[in-house]
C-alpha cells in the first residue's frame, strides 16, 4: 500500500528519532542528477546525498554490478577471501600509493580506524605517545572519539566525558600547530578541505609544512576525505593537490556510489603496528558494498573523468562569483575546488535553501551561512547553469 506524505511524516514522528532537520518532501526515485518525489515533482540534486552520489542516481553500470552482486553474495565474513573486496583494496593502494586498506561501514568508522592505528603506531614509539590535533571547525564524526576528534564544541554537548588526548588548533594556522607538537603528539588529524565547517581550503604551503612537522615529530598525518575525496577536488584525492601525501587516509560517502561504505588506506611502515585481533568489522568491505566501490573506482578513478570535474568546477565557480559580483551585500565570498564548493553569505542560508527546493532545485546550507554545492560528478554546464539560475532567481529577495 502506498502511504501518502502525511501518513509518512507521521509514522516518521511517532517512531523515528528526532534527530534530523528534514525538509518537507518524500523521495522517491532518481535518474541522473535529478530525484523524484512521490508526487512525480522533479529536483536538480546538487547536494548528492551530502556528497555521496558521484555516479549520479541510477547508475546504469553500478545498478548492474549490485543486482549481479545481489544475486550471488550479498554478505559473508571477513573471516574469508573474496574478490571483490581484494580488487577494491588493490585498486585503493595503487590510487594512493600507499600500503593497506581496511575497510567499514561509514565516515565515522574509516575516522575512528584511523585514530586507533596512528595510536598504535604511537604507542610503539612511546607509551605517552597519544595526542590526537585537529582543527577548529573540523568535521569527522558521530562516535565519541570521532566528534571528540571534531573541533565544533556544539558536537560535544552533552556527551562528556569525552576521551581525553585531543587537542584542536585554528586550520590554516601552522605557528598555532608548531606550538602545540611535542615529541608526544601521535597524530595530526585534518581535512584537506573542510567540508562542514564552511568549504575552507588551505594554504598549500601550509599543508606542506603540516607533513614537515609530523615527519619531525614522528607524528601520523591523517588526511580526512570522507567529503573532499573520490574525486571530488578534481584530483582523487584533495591532498594530491598539495603536492603532498599523508600517512594514512580515510574515505566513504562517494566510494561505493551510495551503497554504505568506509575505508581508511595506511602507509605499510604504520600499517606493521596493527595485527590479528587489533581491529574488525562484520559488515565492513561486504562483497555488496565492493562490488559497488570496484564501479565507482573504475570511473572515477580515470583521468578523462577527473579533468571533468576541474572543468565544470571552474565553470561553476565563475558562475557562484558571477552572483557574488550582482549581490555584494548578500554573499561575502565563494570558495572551494573542482565540485566542492560552498558560498558564504552574510546571514543566515536555510531559507534560500528552501526557496530554491520551491523552485526544484536541491542545495544545502551549512555553518550556518554557507550554501554548500557537492552534485554528483557527473554534472554538465547545463545543470549547473539550470541550478546556478534557480538560486540566482531567488537571491533578490534576501539581497
Amino acid at each position: 500500500m502506498q502511504l501518502t506524505d502525511e501518513q509518512i511524516y507521521a509514522k516518521d514522528a511517532h517512531d523515528y528519532l528526532p534527530v534530523f532537520a528534514r525538509y518537507q518532501i518524500v523521495l522517491d526515485h532518481g535518474d541522473g542528477v535529478y530525484v523524484y518525489d512521490s508526487q512525480g515533482k522533479k529536483y536538480i540534486d546538487f547536494l548528492g546525498g551530502i556528497a555521496v552520489n558521484v555516479l549520479g542516481h541510477n547508475h546504469p553500470e553500478l545498478v548492474k554490478a549490485i543486482a549481479e552482486q545481489a544475486g550471488k553474495m550479498i554478505h559473508c565474513s571477513n573471516l574469508y577471501y573474496t574478490q571483490v573486496q581484494a580488487e577494491a583494496a588493490e585498486k585503493l593502494v595503487k590510487l594512493s600509493g600507499l600500503g593497506k586498506v581496511f575497510f567499514g561501514n561509514s565516515g565515522a568508522e574509516a575516522n575512528e580506524g584511523a585514530i586507533k592505528v596512528a595510536r598504535k603506531y604511537a604507542h610503539t614509539i612511546a607509551p605517552d605517545k597519544s595526542q590526537i590535533i585537529s582543527a577548529i571547525h573540523s568535521f569527522h564524526g558521530r562516535t565519541i572519539a570521532t566528534l571528540t576528534a571534531t573541533g565544533q564544541p556544539k558536537y560535544h554537548e552533552g556527551f562528556g566525558p569525552l576521551p581525553e588526548g585531543f587537542d584542536y588548533v585554528p586550520y590554516n594556522d601552522i605557528e598555532a600547530l608548531e606550538k602545540l607538537m611535542s615529541d608526544k603528539t601521535a597524530a595530526v588529524m585534518l581535512e584537506p578541505i573542510q567540508g562542514e565547517g564552511g568549504v575552507h581550503v588551505p594554504d598549500t604551503e601550509y599543508m606542506q609544512k603540516v607533513r614537515q612537522l609530523c615527519d619531525k615529530y614522528d607524528a601520523v598525518l591523517i588526511f580526512d576525505e570522507i567529503q573532499s575525496g573520490m574525486g571530488r577536488s578534481g584530483k582523487f584525492f584533495a591532498y594530491e593537490n598539495y603536492g603532498i601525501k599523508p600517512d594514512v587516509v580515510t574515505l566513504a560517502k562517494g566510494l561505493a556510489g551510495g551503497v554504505p561504505i568506509g575505508a581508511f588506506i595506511t602507509s605499510d611502515k604504520v600499517a606493521a603496528a596493527l595485527h590479528a585481533g587489533d581491529h574488525g568489522s562484520t559488515f565492513g568491505g561486504n562483497p555488496l558494498a565492493c562490488a559497488a566501490a570496484n564501479v565507482v573506482l573504475d570511473n572515477v578513478g580515470t583521468e578523462a573523468f577527473l579533468q571533468h570535474v576541474t572543468e565544470m568546477g571552474d565553470y561553476m565557480k565563475s558562475r557562484l562569483k558571477d552572483m557574488q559580483a550582482k549581490f555584494p551585500a548578500l554573499i561575502k565570498e565563494v570558495r572551494g575546488m573542482g565540485l566542492i564548493l560552498g558560498m558564504e553569505l552574510t546571514k543566515p542560508g536555510r531559507e534560500i535553501v528552501n526557496a530554491c527546493l520551491d523552485k526544484g532545485a536541491i542545495i544545502n546550507c551549512t555553518a550556518g551561512n554557507v550554501l554548500r554545492f557537492v552534485p554528483p560528478l557527473i554534472v554538465t554546464k547545463a545543470h549547473i547553469d539550470e541550478v546556478c539560475d534557480a538560486v540566482e532567481a531567488v537571491l533578490p529577495q534576501y539581497a
